[in-house]
């Protein structure tokens, strides 16, 4: 459950396009969470999100020598999520993958993890973001069961 506060709270940090730094910032967005008292499915799916599309922009961006910038946003009743890459133009397209594929899951997963997900051209850097409603998972967790 996350802590409740009236300032927006943020986290933003970078890592090099490589594969190798993906735990890096997973790791880094648990820490976050965990300061920020996010706990449990909200936490998971937070996590989870981060690592798909934090490895969609170490694996797509074309930009060599490029770093990864990751922001965390809770601002109130959500939680943002922002993955953002110097690839302007390489704007995700989910697609289905076939039973026997190895990849090309990733932003169907967060899609299914997030309450709304997307992405926007800077002028120089692409983001792909996801958002977490806080009240409505909160609501959720309280419910009795059988409801």
């Amino acid at each position: 459950m996350p802590v409740t506060e009236t300032q927006p709270r943020t986290d933003t940090f970078r890592i090099p396009k490589h594969k190798m730094h993906v735990p890096t910032a997973r790791h880094r967005v648990l820490k976050t969470l965990a300061d920020w008292g996010v706990t449990g499915e909200l936490r998971d799916a937070v996590t989870l999100s981060a690592n798909e599309l934090v490895t969609n922009a170490v694996t797509h961006c074309r930009v060599t020598h490029s770093r990864i910038r990751i922001t965390l946003t809770l601002d109130g009743p959500e939680l943002l999520l922002e993955v953002a890459d110097p690839d302007r133009d390489g704007l995700p397209r989910p697609h289905d993958s076939a039973p026997d594929e190895e990849s090309g899951r990733g932003l169907a997963l967060v899609a299914a993890l997030a309450d709304s997900w997307g992405h926007r051209q800077d002028p120089y850097a692409k983001c792909v973001w996801a958002r977490f409603a806080l009240a409505e998972r909160l609501e959720g967790a309280h419910a009795p069961a059988g409801a």
